[in-house]
């Protein structure tokens, strides 16, 4: 069973920079997952819907949710089944936990960020 785990969240201050990871563990299955499957990353802020905020296919497109365009970017790392979100310039409303998610495979438990000054 494919499972994925998210790191990197924590405290930054407004303006700041910062990488969220999000890795692919199981065994054989999980072995090159993200050549085969596109990858999203979500985020869910305190009393408001999980919301949609960066995608990358697994052809290499990329989308992003328009809150977040030109501040955000997501890749991936094969070789290490890891995926990556760099965020920069982060406001407080970017405050959520994040979530990456393998459509119709898992989704990882989150970790949080909060951004304050």
């Amino acid at each position: 069973q494919v499972q994925l785990a998210e790191s990197g969240g924590g405290l930054a201050q407004p303006g700041e920079s910062l990488t969220l990871s999000c890795a692919a563990s199981g065994g054989r299955r999980s072995e090159g997952i993200f050549r085969l499957y596109g990858i999203s990353w979500y985020r869910q802020a305190p009393g408001s819907a999980r919301e949609l905020v960066a995608r990358i296919l697994s052809s290499g497109s990329t989308d992003f949710a328009d809150s977040v365009k030109g501040r955000f970017t997501i890749s991936r790392d094969q070789t290490k089944n890891t995926a990556y979100l760099q965020m920069h310039n982060l406001t407080t409303e970017d405050t959520a936990v994040y979530f990456c998610m393998i459509l119709g495979i898992a989704w990882g438990q989150g970790t949080q960020l909060i951004v304050s000054s």
